[in-house]
């Protein structure tokens, strides 16, 4: 029986990483990665295909392979790879402004809007968005990426609405993820006083691990999820 397949962003590190490791126990995977060497052992029997998202003709050659190669039998998308420049944003140059734009939510727009087109035509499929906590809460230093974040919601629930309008008889879903301090690659950069901090506001009093959110989305992408659409679900330990 053939796996439905899944397009997994940012697949290389971090959470990406994670999720190509627990879902490609139940599907075939296609990896966008910039490290491929990363995902090597995840190579066979699934598909790998490389962009620079902060690129807008690169973007828009994802999109075409992606409806081209896999559009007939993609099941879902789960639109992870994010870039974060921390500065004051008296002091971000406009081209990282930019770049955290087009990384973090206009390629998951562009993306979204590639796929519910090739979902409508089958009336089933998940987009999952990956947000994150700053997206409610806020975070200083790192205001471009709480409101591309807090953007990807906002979304997320104005594309469920649309969905439920454009198609009848439809299982189309579209959910975002919002996950508190993960251990991952960018958290590790966290100055040590800056984690303590963090960890004094967590009533879970830890740190999330990445294994955690991939274990939510695979229950998201499954049909035990059925009902939950249009939501944000926050992995956070109590983090608000």
């Amino acid at each position: 029986m053939t796996k439905p397949k899944v397009l997994i962003t940012g697949a290389s590190s971090g959470l990406g990483l994670a999720l190509a490791k627990r879902l490609n126990q139940d599907y075939c995977l296609i990896l966008h990665a910039s490290k491929e060497e990363n995902i090597k052992e995840l190579r066979e029997g699934n598909y790998v295909l490389a962009a620079d998202f902060s690129n807008p003709d690169e973007l828009n050659e994802f999109c075409k392979k992606l409806k081209k190669d896999h559009g007939d039998d993609l099941f879902a998308v789960i639109n992870n790879a994010g870039i974060t420049i921390d500065k004051p944003l008296v002091f971000q140059p406009e081209r990282d402004i930019d770049k955290m734009l087009m990384v973090n939510l206009k390629a998951p727009i562009m993306i979204t809007k590639t796929v519910i087109k090739l979902f409508g035509l089958k009336k089933r499929g998940v987009v999952i968005q990956m947000s994150s906590c700053v997206a409610e809460t806020g975070n200083a230093f790192q205001s471009v990426y709480s409101a591309a974040k807090a953007g990807l919601i906002a979304f997320t629930k104005s594309i469920a609405k649309e969905v439920a309008n454009l198609y009848d008889n439809h299982r189309i879903r579209v959910l975002s993820v919002s996950p508190g301090f993960i251990e991952t690659p960018m958290t590790d950069a966290v100055p040590q006083t800056e984690k303590e901090k963090y960890l004094t506001m967590i009533p879970a009093q830890r740190f999330g691990k990445p294994e955690e959110v991939a274990e939510t989305i695979a229950f998201l992408l499954s049909e035990k999820a059925s009902y939950i659409n249009g939501s944000n679900i926050d992995i956070n330990g109590g983090l608000f």
